[in-house]
């Protein structure tokens, strides 16, 4: 049988199907979890870990920090790094400092990106900076970036530090860049996907990486599996860049358009500005616009062909994805890392 990953015909990558490992792996929103169902026991250490570690002797501190914990998520990164230990020697008990720190990491990044962009909320509940103030806020993101620092220690492999310090470098300088291209309708598409590597790609990239090496998987296998994380991150954010348009607040949990709203440039607003009358209004959004000032804007790129173009990007970073996926050795955490990878990239809400 072959060792390729063949998917349902109407996966959009037009993958074609026939392997009885794949064939059968159709995730939506409501079976995303169903996907890796069979850690949900190590998956309750990880919420476990997470809990204990965002506590803090300064109730305030605590009460920020469970706010955004209690506020859901669906804890992408910690799946990733158990999934990517299944292929060395898994031990939920070494591994788990691993995947607490990648989403202790994470959510310290939300914290400090709804200071940056003034978001009012995350995942349909009152951000930390709305519920208290930027300064609880930045403090709140600051310990939970130092307590995913001390939980690292527990693991006794040199690499693996290395690897998350300049992980850590560059999701800084990621964070920086957005600050600084805040409402730059100049930029270019490269600009746009470094700094989505340095803001999400690389975080997933490091999940599955470190997952390997704390379980002590070949070099080969971790360095596949940084890979297939990367593109993944990739796709994963291109998607998320879609939704903000295309889904309702509601669903988003936010203003649609919200990031526009806040002056980020996203890969459907690059292909938008590329119609003349449409760039004219896009570089006219500035601090001061308002939601419904930004809505007939919203409309006008949604006419255009820029939802598609940056849909085929995503599935560009996807099919990437599975070919490195395919140079792994098969199995359930395989065919979990597949099926993950195919809700990403068929996300609609």
């Amino acid at each position: 049988m072959s060792n390729t990953i063949r998917l349902p015909a109407e996966w959009p990558l037009r993958i074609s199907a026939g392997n009885d490992e794949y064939t059968d792996v159709w995730v939506n929103d409501m079976k995303f979890k169903m996907a890796y169902s069979f850690l949900n026991d190590d998956i309750d250490v990880i919420e476990r870990e997470l809990e204990q570690t965002v506590r803090s002797d300064y109730p305030l501190l605590s009460e920020a920090g469970l706010h955004l914990l209690q506020a859901g998520g669906k804890r992408i990164r910690p799946v990733f790094v158990l999934l990517s230990g299944m292929f060395g020697d898994y031990d939920i008990n070494k591994i788990k400092y691993v995947a607490v720190t990648l989403e202790m990491i994470h959510m310290a990044s939300l914290v400090h990106d709804d200071v940056i962009d003034d978001a009012e909320l995350r995942r349909g509940k009152p951000t930390i900076k709305a519920k208290w103030d930027n300064r609880i806020a930045m403090y709140t993101g600051d310990y939970m970036l130092a307590g995913s620092l001390e939980m690292m220690t527990r693991l006794d492999e040199p690499k693996a530090h290395r690897i998350l310090s300049k992980t850590i470098v560059e999701v800084c300088l990621g964070e920086i860049e957005q600050i600084k291209d805040k409402y730059n309708m100049e930029q270019n598409l490269r600009t746009y996907l470094r700094r989505i590597k340095r803001k999400t790609a690389l975080l997933i990239a490091v999940s599955c990486q470190l997952g390997a090496i704390a379980s002590g998987a070949d070099e080969k296998i971790h360095k596949a599996l940084y890979w297939f994380g990367y593109y993944v991150g990739m796709s994963y954010q291109i998607i998320d860049d879609i939704l903000d348009f295309t889904s309702t607040e509601e669903e988003l949990g936010k203003p649609v358009g919200g990031d526009l709203l806040q002056g980020n440039v996203t890969l459907p607003v690059l292909y938008a500005l590329r119609q003349p009358e449409l760039k004219n209004q896009l570089k006219l959004i500035n601090s001061e616009t308002t939601q419904e000032q930004l809505a007939p804007i919203i409309e006008n790129i949604k006419r255009t062909d820029a939802i598609e173009k940056s849909m085929a990007v995503s599935d560009r970073y996807l099919k990437k994805a599975f070919e490195k996926l395919n140079t792994l050795p098969r199995g359930r955490a395989r065919s979990s890392l597949a099926a993950i990878a195919k809700y990403i990239g068929k996300r609609k809400f």
